[in-house]
């Protein structure tokens, strides 16, 4: 049975190997993936996922408007799995399309993104996935900081200054953010 799960993880916790991995090894058996990841990000390029260490793959970029559910119904033949990253980022309908791919195809959906922003508010797409999701799953890394577990983004300006307030959207790396724990984000050790 088909199930759509969630891979929620702070900045560097290994989403997008992740993702490459789960292809691999899906592939390595012949079955067929689609992955997809939104068009926001083009930190690297739009339409990649692409990873710290330097791995990266084509993906189907997610624009505003972009049906998913209908561009995994035309595969033929029907893909073994759907992957999806930076799935902060889709709106509730790209979600709703995400569960009706688990739900009348039959085909599992990995959705993999931050679950909450440098403000520690949670991204739409998260907020959905954390609604809708059968399993849901943290990825973990450290502080930047510290030792503990990091479970929020600090957003820092370009003299690595931490930044409390802005838009919830800004497309950056380790230039921008720094996957933190509670503690650190509210007093970075800078």
């Amino acid at each position: 049975m088909a199930q759509l799960y969630f891979r929620y993880g702070a900045m560097n916790s290994g989403k997008s190997i992740e993702i490459l991995k789960v292809a691999h090894n899906y592939e390595e058996q012949n079955k067929s993936v689609l992955i997809f990841t939104s068009a926001l990000d083009n930190r690297d390029e739009v339409g990649y996922v692409s990873s710290r260490i330097g791995l990266r793959r084509e993906a189907i970029p997610i624009h505003d408007d972009t049906d998913i559910f209908t561009i995994v119904q035309q595969q033929k033949p029907p893909v073994s799995c759907v992957l999806v990253d930076e799935v902060q980022f889709l709106k509730k309908d790209q979600i709703l399309q995400l569960t009706r791919i688990v739900d009348t195809l039959n085909i599992p959906v990995m959705g993999f993104g931050l679950k909450n922003d440098f403000q520690n508010e949670l991204f739409e797409g998260s907020k959905q996935m954390l609604l809708y999701a059968d399993k849901i799953e943290e990825m973990k890394t450290i502080c930047w900081f510290c030792e503990r577990k990091a479970t929020m983004n600090l957003r820092v300006d370009e003299s690595g200054k931490p930044i409390y307030t802005g838009e919830q959207i800004q497309i950056g790396g380790n230039d921008s953010y720094y996957p933190v724990c509670r503690k650190c984000h509210a007093n970075p050790k800078l």
